[in-house]
């Protein structure tokens, strides 16, 4: 009974939105009131579940279905952080909804495909069989889409959900192939069963092939380049939609790659190519990022590059890691897009800040000195006092990524015009950072031992992947650092011009789109000429 608890939350909010689809006299207050209600119920059942879990443990749970195929709930430590953290998010999301669409003659039709979507990826998280995943996987993005087009007279509005549609059938092709070979592969749909014999390293060239679709679906689905563009642009949806895409459905990719990530350790070649695909990506949406004008589109290229740093861990088979970076994305992102206009406010409201200190070449070398000796004494004083056993190469590859970052905070608390305030604080937080870095790392390897395979030793061709990448952020790292010295260059300012405009590379996706034939839903126009 406990393993089945996970079913209550979607099924809360599939009777909620089926109720409101029924009574549509209700007025729209009254239903958004309701939707709140509902996530807050369908939440409730996602912390219950998990700590069933705890009291329990893991298990499977088939409610109907045939030969292990049907409605079934998997609950273990990936899909019981899922599944309350979906649960939280779009609680959040139905909420804030309420206020931000108040007043729109359609906010019923809003929250009736709001509550579709989370009850959709609720479905996914812990589905127990290949078909219900696929199934889920393809209705949230169907639901989705309906929340994209809920101003459907705005012409870049269509041809956003237009691209994502596109984009994401081609990904459902990709995982439903998988899914077909998996099954060829295994003799069964039940994904516990396919995991074990996966870990065990059977499965043969059918779930080599399986590892390259989940890849390639993965890829669809989380924006990596260059199928990124579509991301950028939905912006026209209401904030409430970004809200959700950007800190949930997007998550979905990184999502599939953990949940099989017994399979995808089958192929290391896919699991190079998903370095090297994220890695492009999440420097590609970083740089991007800092060029643009607007808080919403510097968002939006914030996570292309976060989603491209989730696939490039799971490349480097960090699963638990990758599984604690779509956490902690999650609550900063959807934070960050539902109190993207009080940033504006408070932007225009503040005045000017005092001139920036630049620090020379040599405060960035002791910077970068500091950052790797700060990340080294952390890893050696959490080990002796902690009792932190040694690390994988991957893992610490990452950790020196990461502190690359704190080497560029340092670089700005070392410069020569930087008040000694300024200078204790950096080296306070770089010291947060990395402890916090090196701690979080060791409980999610805690929290999902026996659920998510252990990182694998890394072979010449994994070596290679972690020097490239270890050389190509930290010169990113190194030229961020530097930025003032060199930004006047008119090389430079060419760049920033390229950068802001993504490379081209949207221009370039819609020329090949243009011939593809689309025809939206048709806007219903009211009695005094209004479209709805």
């Amino acid at each position: 009974m406990i393993h089945t608890l996970p079913l209550l939350a979607p099924a809360i909010l599939i009777a909620a939105s089926i109720y409101l689809h029924r009574r549509r006299d209700l007025a729209p207050q009254r239903a958004a009131h309701l939707a709140e209600y509902a996530s807050i119920a369908a939440a409730g059942a996602a912390l219950a579940a998990l700590i069933g879990l705890i009291a329990v443990g893991s298990g499977d749970s088939l409610l109907i279905g045939i030969a292990g195929a049907g409605l079934s709930a998997r609950l273990d430590a990936v899909s019981g952080a899922m599944l309350l953290l979906v649960g939280f998010i779009g609680w959040i999301v139905v909420r804030y909804s309420r206020t931000y669409l108040d007043g729109e003659t359609r906010q019923t039709h809003f929250t009736i495909w709001l509550l579709g979507t989370l009850a959709a990826v609720l479905l996914l998280v812990q589905s127990g069989n290949l078909v219900q995943f696929v199934g889920a996987w393809i209705a949230t993005s169907l639901c989705l889409h309906k929340l994209l087009l809920f101003y459907p007279e705005r012409v870049a509005a269509q041809r956003a959900a237009r691209k994502k549609f596109i984009t994401a059938r081609c990904g459902d092709a990709a995982l439903l192939a998988a899914a077909i070979l998996l099954i060829a592969a295994y003799g069964t749909p039940q994904i516990s069963a396919i995991l074990e014999a996966a870990r065990l390293g059977q499965g043969g060239t059918p779930a080599v092939l399986a590892a390259a679709f989940l890849a390639l679906a993965a890829i669809l689905k989380s924006a990596q380049f260059p199928t990124h563009g579509w991301l950028t642009e939905v912006m026209e949806a209401p904030t409430p939609v970004s809200a959700l895409l950007h800190a949930g459905v997007v998550n979905a990719g990184g999502f599939l790659l953990i949940r099989f990530a017994d399979v995808m350790l089958l192929s290391p070649l896919t699991l190079a190519g998903l370095v090297l695909i994220g890695g492009f990506t999440a420097l590609f949406g970083g740089l991007v990022m800092l060029t643009q004008p607007t808080v919403k589109a510097s968002l939006a290229w914030s996570t292309v590059a976060q989603m491209g740093f989730m696939i490039l861990q799971c490349g480097l088979a960090l699963f638990p890691l990758a599984l604690l970076h779509i956490v902690a994305h999650s609550l900063y992102k959807a934070h960050a897009f539902l109190s993207s206009g009080g940033a504006v406010t408070l932007v225009a409201s503040i005045r000017r800040p005092g001139p920036v200190a630049v620090p020379s070449l040599m405060n960035v070398a002791r910077a970068f000195a500091l950052a790797i000796a700060i990340y080294a004494g952390v890893y050696i004083a959490t080990g002796l006092i902690l009792g932190f056993g040694a690390k994988s190469p991957q893992a610490v590859a990452l950790g020196a990524i990461l502190i690359f970052g704190v080497a560029y905070l340092l670089a700005q608390g070392l410069a020569d015009a930087a008040p000694r305030a300024l200078t204790q604080r950096t080296a306070l937080l770089s010291g947060v950072a990395a402890i916090s870095y090196v701690v979080l790392q060791r409980l999610a390897d805690w929290a999902t031992s026996g659920t998510l395979p252990l990182t694998p030793p890394p072979g010449d061709l994994e070596w290679a992947l972690i020097l490239l990448a270890l050389l190509s952020f930290g010169l990113v790292a190194l030229a961020q650092a530097t930025l003032p010295l060199w930004s006047h260059h008119p090389a430079a300012q060419g760049l920033r011009i390229h950068l802001s405009n993504g490379l081209y590379i949207n221009a370039v996706e819609d020329r090949l789109l243009r011939g593809w034939a689309w025809h939206g839903p048709r806007a219903a126009t009211t009695g005094k000429g209004e479209k709805t």
